[in-house]
């Protein structure tokens, strides 16, 4: 993924977020080791993908079971 891609994405399911938003978020998660970017150039331009790291898919895992937990609470 990319972040244009994420922004783009987000808005289609009704959430605005701004470059200056995300891409500090990108670079945070990067420097905790949760995600990994490569550069490679399309048109001329600089694009940066991110691909989550092993440690990443499991603090994600572990986040969806909090949402989860919570969900449930709200519904019983």
């Amino acid at each position: 993924m990319y972040g244009v891609w994420i922004i783009e994405e987000l808005n289609r399911h009704g959430y605005k977020l701004s470059p200056g938003t995300l891409y500090p978020i990108l670079h945070s998660l990067e420097e905790e080791k949760l995600l990994t970017s490569r550069s490679e150039t399309v048109e001329g331009k600089i694009r940066k993908y991110y691909e989550i790291t092993d440690e990443g898919k499991k603090r994600l895992e572990e986040s969806k079971l909090k949402v989860k937990e919570l969900v449930d609470e709200l519904y019983q």
